[in-house]
Order: C-alpha cells, then structure tokens, then sequence
C-alpha cells in the first residue's frame, strides 16, 4: 500500500504501534486515521535509528496523540530516500509541511514583548519637534495632529502653519 503526497510516493501507511527498527534515511509523516481519511499531523526526517521507542519518545508524541484523540489513531508513512542527504530530506519534509501545515509543525505563538510599540502618530503628540515661529522667532505648538500633516501655530503671534508628519 501506498499514499502519494505532493509529488512523492510513501511506503505505507501502517499503524505506528506496528512499526519496528530500523529506519534509515526516510523523511516519514505522521497520520491521524478518521474514519477513511488520512489528516497528515507531522512531517519529520530521520538519518537512521534502531531504536523501538523512536516515535514515542518524540517531544511532539503527546501533540500526535492530542490531535488524533488516541494513539491507536496514528498511523507512519515512510519515504525512503537513500542516496539523499539530509539537505535534501529536509527540503522534501519542508515542501510538505509548506503545503499541509501540519498541526504539529507549526511552531507556537511567538510569546508578546512586555512593551508597547506606538505609532509615529503617537509619537508627535507626546513629542513635538520643536519648531520656531518665522515672524517673532517663538517656539511653535502643535494645534492638531492630522493623518500626513500637523497644524501648528506660535503663542505669540498667532501665526499659523502647516507641516508634515515624518
């Protein structure tokens, strides 16, 4: 049996619970079976291992299960590829998670910065550029702040100008 992914054709699937050593030089995908629907959960490569616990020692093993709801849900899917390296299985496993985004792929949110960026906009309310009225040579202030441009106009004189926001 076989599953083509992309342009790729995988060796399987077959339960997880069934796999045993070795595997060398694959880029493998985990499979979580609904009914008669393959949901592809992760994409991985591996160079080789003899190890029988190799998947359920994976850090991702609990995202499989939580996303297959049991682990008699999982199924392996294997691409063997030889006479690659891992250059090129990499590329092949980024090809596909490009493509499916696998759920246990995607990387988590990024944590948010304990500061607040604010906008130029807010930047020229709170800290106007100081600029001296042409007339009498006094400091200037901001009237109002508009999307491009800023209406400002000198305390002394009342003279009026317009400047644009940078």
């Amino acid at each position: 049996m076989s599953i083509q992914i992309l342009q790729y054709e995988f060796l399987g699937p077959i339960k997880l619970d069934e796999w045993g050593p070795p595997m060398e030089k694959v880029v493998y995908l985990i499979l979580s079976r609904v009914n008669d629907t393959f949901h592809t959960l992760y994409v991985g490569e591996c160079e080789k291992t003899d190890d029988n616990g190799f998947f359920t020692k994976h850090p991702l093993f609990k995202c499989w299960v939580e996303k297959s709801r049991s682990e008699k849900s999982l199924y392996l899917a294997i691409l063997p590829m030889f006479d690659a390296g891992s250059s090129q299985r990499k590329q092949v496993a980024s090809k596909i998670i490009g493509r499916y985004r696998p759920d246990c792929n995607q990387e988590p949110p990024a944590e948010q910065p304990g500061y607040v960026v604010r906008s130029k906009r807010d930047d020229i309310r709170s800290k106007p550029e100081k600029t001296l009225c042409p007339c009498c040579g006094s400091e200037m202030n901001v009237e109002k702040v508009m999307e491009k441009s800023s209406v400002i106009r000198c305390p002394e004189c009342g003279l009026s100008d317009t400047k644009l926001n940078s």
